[in-house]
């Protein structure tokens, strides 16, 4: 028997769904042939054997999406899924952590506040009945804040005796979130007990401080959650007002995916645009200001790996030039060990376990940035080889055959944006904030295949800035003043000489606990396209 990948996705998210509800799986199994009675007739075994006869060169088709016509003008993506009786809704709002201080002058951690309490209790019911209802109903719902989105997700089955209780219960939520003050102290309790973690971690003390160091005054400087002085002065009052202004239907999109048709998409999504107050968009975030030459930034910490992060602004996520960027990134540091920071770093010289760099792409300028671990005696060489190599990746050509098998890699590893039915919708999702075209998914392939190696340069040579770069450093100790002088005789002389390459020993030594691994910067969006 040969299967579809397809079918093999669904037997193992159906095997997922059953497990995690109980209820569910006593609905569905009164409906099939007892299969208990008998293992002869369990299909699981045979089904596993017959994944040796898929094709393995199977291609993998992008979902077709619909773009509702939604008579409320709120924009609604959709893709009908047949694979299993279940429904994912997400409904995206432009009001996360950057919209704090639109409340309030230093409301930092205002949008995560009101995400965690959401479903702590409204007018009619309790956190405990809130709860009850999307229990009983097999039903997963969340709230989470990011820096430029606020998101609420309800995963339910389609069947509507299920579908409409927990559907009612998330509008009830949204809109009628009691925000009591006994659930704001317990939320304010658990702020403070993460920011008295924070000092035990290096890398988020890092994070932390690079975006102040980049960002200055501008909304995205401070860390989503707040600050524990900041988050005292948020009030039941303070959390309405958020909502009322920002968790409104002009001001999010809506993405649907599962078991419906086109016209009950439709009707459903007017149904929730139709139940909220119609309310406004929020106006466009303010740019924040470049920096220029080097900013030196040394957080004093006791521990033997020193940490270190560099980078600078970069374009927003509309740049015409993100698709190339994002290549690029893959091509420097994102790409594993045939990335340019992993070759000079680890391969070449030992210096570290792990040099990743990333792009962050949001409404207003986001970040480009690199960073590793090290050894405090290596810290200086190693930042200086670091920067020497994002000196040579900007200035020389992009190797051809390198951006070929960057590119076919990226088109092998595009499908798990729409592996699975939450996959699909978060990405929907992502497409509606930012206002991405339907056709997106499936024209991706297309346009990966254009990009060139001139592409790729002139983007380098536009948007990244070996001049122009912010490093934080948590360690030790740190020579402000020599590795300055390293990085400006790196600009002035590209040819001065760097250390030379290391032995490395046959049994590499075992990870210890404080090497770096490969942490991202707080993520500002739930899916990445």
């Amino acid at each position: 028997m040969v299967i579809t990948m397809s079918k093999v996705r669904s037997l193992i998210l159906l095997t997922s769904l059953s497990l995690s509800s109980n209820l569910w799986a006593e609905n569905y199994l009164d409906t099939q042939p007892d299969l208990n009675d008998n293992p002869s007739q369990l299909q699981a075994i045979p089904l596993l054997q017959s994944l040796k006869n898929i094709n393995q060169k199977q291609t993998f088709q992008a979902p077709f999406i619909h773009d509702l016509n939604n008579r409320y003008k709120v924009r609604t993506l959709f893709v009908e899924t047949r694979d299993l009786p279940m429904v994912d809704i997400q409904l995206t709002f432009n009001a996360g952590s950057a919209r704090d201080q639109e409340i309030a002058k230093g409301l930092f951690g205002l949008s995560s506040t009101a995400a965690k309490l959401m479903r702590e209790g409204t007018d009619k019911y309790t956190a405990a009945q809130v709860a009850s209802v999307f229990d009983v109903t097999g039903a997963q719902f969340s709230v989470q804040a990011y820096r430029d989105m606020f998101v609420v997700r309800l995963r339910t089955l389609s069947d509507p005796k299920k579908m409409e209780p927990a559907l009612a219960m998330m509008m009830d939520v949204l809109k009628n979130a009691t925000f009591k003050p006994s659930s704001i102290q317990l939320a304010l309790s658990n702020t403070q007990v993460g920011q008295k973690q924070l000092q035990e971690n290096p890398s988020k003390l890092m994070d932390i401080r690079f975006y102040r160091a980049l960002y200055g005054q501008h909304p995205y400087a401070e860390p989503i959650t707040g600050t524990i002085g900041s988050t005292k002065k948020i009030t039941a009052d303070l959390l309405k007002k958020f909502r009322d202004q920002f968790l409104v239907a002009q001001n999010m999109n809506i993405a649907i995916t599962g078991k419906l048709s086109s016209k009950q998409a439709l009707e459903l999504s007017e149904r929730i645009a139709g139940n909220l107050p119609q309310g406004q968009k929020a106006v466009a975030l303010a740019e924040p200001e470049e920096k220029s030459g080097f900013d030196i930034v040394h957080l004093p910490y006791n521990s033997s790996q020193a940490h270190v992060t560099f980078g600078h602004l970069g374009p927003n996520r509309f740049t015409e030039d993100r698709l190339a960027l994002e290549v690029a990134n893959r091509m420097f540091g994102g790409g594993g060990f045939n990335a340019v920071l992993m070759q000079e770093l680890r391969i070449k010289r030992g210096y570290t376990y792990g040099a990743y760099s990333t792009f962050s792409f949001s409404q207003a300028p986001g970040i480009f940035s690199f960073r590793y671990s090290t050894r405090q005696d290596q810290l200086l060489d190693s930042i200086q080889v670091a920067h020497q190599a994002f000196i040579n990746f900007v200035n020389q050509p992009i190797d051809t055959k390198r951006l070929e098998e960057t590119k076919a890699g990226m088109l092998r590893a595009f499908p798990n944006n729409y592996s699975s039915n939450a996959t699909i919708n978060a990405q929907l999702g992502t497409m509606g904030f930012y206002a991405e075209q339907a056709d997106y998914l499936s024209r991706y392939p297309e346009r990966l295949a254009k990009i060139t190696a001139a592409d790729v340069q002139n983007a380098v040579r536009k948007h990244l800035h070996p001049e122009r770069l912010t490093l934080v450093v948590v360690s030790q100790e740190l020579d402000k003043e020599a590795l300055k002088l390293r990085l400006e005789q790196n600009l002035l002389d590209p040819s001065t000489p760097l250390p030379n390459m290391i032995s490395i020993p046959k049994a590499y030594p075992q990870k210890p606990a404080e090497a770096d691994e490969s942490v991202e910067i707080p993520a500002d969006t739930p899916a990445s396209i």
